[in-house]
């Protein structure tokens, strides 16, 4: 979600080499232009550089740091109406050697955005498959990280294209059938009976939403100042109508469920990570996923919400580096033997 921003705002207002003036005229005048300036800023100072690629008619944008080596690729897929940038708090604790490659997801930010566009999990996981093709980045299996929307994209993508897949990471996804609703879903439900999709928890338009949303995804409380709060609404009110078209898309009868139908066919060693104070998609999915994936291993964060890589980036960077190294070591084993 949009947590990254309030996470980072103190080190971005301590270090951006502005007169203190301008910055403070900015942050009130015009918060939603600091805001894009802030991530402009962290991709620098991380080493993140942004590319376009065509697939025909259609646009992807991306971000990348480093180049392919002996180590496997990362490609990493948001969750819903978020962006490629969301992941820079975690890309600041993971090597700079690793081949790191954030894409934003149909319809999002700098990729094509087109009424026609199939906006399903099995469409999204096309599209995602097409942005692979281009970068040629499956010439060798890569490891696919997905949170949320992303990760229920991620793990379908590795159901339906197993050779692309080395390894797979998976934070909080969606897309798993429980027996019963949480308190969210239950919400969710009434909103769609009334059809009050105006209402949508996790589409703010008003900086009292945008604070709700945030504690509905984060376990941290933050305070945040009014002046974010009203930035971070006005960054996304232009683009809530496709946000509410596309909510309505992934949590219909074909998406719903998509990657609790298709988790039995992962293949691939897979790592679950997972808030355990996740009010928005029920913590007890990892233990679904544990049972039906074959070589899988999860790992529950305390003290954390749904927006694990906002609130817990370096243990997050940490368990999958870990991850990636203990992969590539069985990897390299095997062919010795």
């Amino acid at each position: 979600m949009d947590l990254d921003v309030v996470n980072m705002f103190v080190i971005a207002g301590g270090t951006l080499a502005i007169p203190i003036l301008a910055f403070v005229a900015s942050f009130l005048l015009w918060p939603s232009a600091l805001i894009r300036i802030y991530y402009w800023y962290w991709r620098r100072a991380l080493g993140m550089q942004v590319r376009y690629v065509q697939h025909e008619d259609y646009q992807f944008c991306y971000s990348f740091r480093g180049r392919p080596g002996h180590r496997p690729s990362v490609l990493l897929l948001h969750g819903f109406s978020a962006h490629k940038d969301m992941w820079l708090s975690l890309v600041k604790f993971l090597p700079k050697n690793l081949h790191l490659i954030c894409v934003d997801m149909p319809g999002h930010e700098g990729t094509t955005r087109s009424p026609l566009d199939d906006l399903s999990i099995d469409g999204q996981v096309k599209r995602i498959h097409q942005f692979v093709e281009c970068l040629k980045l499956n010439k060798k299996p890569f490891h696919l990280m997905g949170t949320s929307m992303g990760g229920n994209v991620a793990g379908v993508y590795a159901a339906y294209y197993p050779s692309d897949i080395g390894s797979l990471t998976l934070v909080c996804p969606a897309g798993l059938q429980y027996p019963t609703d949480n308190q969210f879903v239950r919400r969710l439900r009434e909103l769609q009976e009334s059809a009050a999709v105006e209402k949508i928890p996790l589409i703010p338009s008003t900086p009292e939403e945008m604070s709700e949303m945030l504690q509905l995804c984060s376990y941290v409380r933050f305070k945040v100042p009014q002046q974010i709060l009203q930035g971070l609404v006005d960054v996304r009110i232009p683009h809530n109508n496709f946000y509410r078209k596309l909510f309505l898309e992934i949590i219909n009868e074909k998406s719903r469920y998509s990657l609790h139908q298709n988790m039995d066919k992962i293949k691939a060693p897979t790592q679950i990570i997972w808030g355990k104070q996740d009010q928005v998609i029920d913590v007890s999915g990892a233990d679904m996923l544990a049972k039906s994936i074959p070589n899988c291993q999860v790992e529950l964060l305390e003290n954390c919400g749904h927006s694990v890589v906002m609130e817990r980036p370096r243990k997050t960077a940490k368990l999958l580096v870990d991850f990636l190294a203990s992969v590539h070591s069985t990897d390299n084993n095997k062919k010795l033997d």
